[in-house]
């Protein structure tokens, strides 16, 4: 397994260059001028989402959103900036599948109190950060000792006494 993982790290830049100077031969310039530009789109892209991932977190903890999934999601945009700015096709091929795959992210209906996120199953109630918790948040009840008996055939038998008396 360890001889497998050596392999494809050793593999990988060698595929890299031999595609670079393929395609060097076939374009020449132009592979210069497009190397160029898909790094200067990498700094872009590492630029604008170092700046903009604290402003998403905040956002979607504000909206009752995941933050781990902002969070997330800023992280892949980070790791294909970084991808772009290495020169080569292979990665930024893959940096490409990276920013094409959507990260979904919660629905927000602006006429309910409710969210869903779809697909992981967690509902819940938003209210906003000034406001004050609604009656129906707390739970009153009453509760009353129960005295056990334990029976000789590992069953239980639970003592009841009236109310009334």
């Amino acid at each position: 397994m360890r001889l497998l993982l050596v392999a494809i790290l050793l593999a990988f830049p060698v595929a890299e260059i031999y595609l670079l100077f393929q395609l060097g031969d076939r374009y020449g310039g132009w592979l210069l001028l497009y190397l160029v530009v898909i790094t200067y789109l990498g700094l872009q892209l590492i630029k604008g989402e170092k700046q903009m991932m604290s402003a998403k977190i905040m956002q979607s903890i504000q909206a009752g959103g995941n933050p781990f999934k902002a969070a997330i999601g800023a992280a892949r945009n980070l790791f294909a900036g970084v991808l772009l700015v290495i020169p080569g096709v292979i990665t930024d091929v893959i940096a490409a599948i990276l920013l094409l795959i959507p990260i979904q992210q919660p629905k927000i209906d602006a006429n309910a109190d409710s969210y869903q996120t779809y697909g992981s199953g967690f509902e819940g109630s938003r209210r906003d950060a000034d406001s004050q918790p609604a009656n129906d948040d707390i739970i009153e009840g009453e509760c009353e000792e129960v005295n056990e008996s334990v029976s000789g055939d590992n069953t239980m038998s639970f003592d009841k006494e009236d109310p009334g008396k």
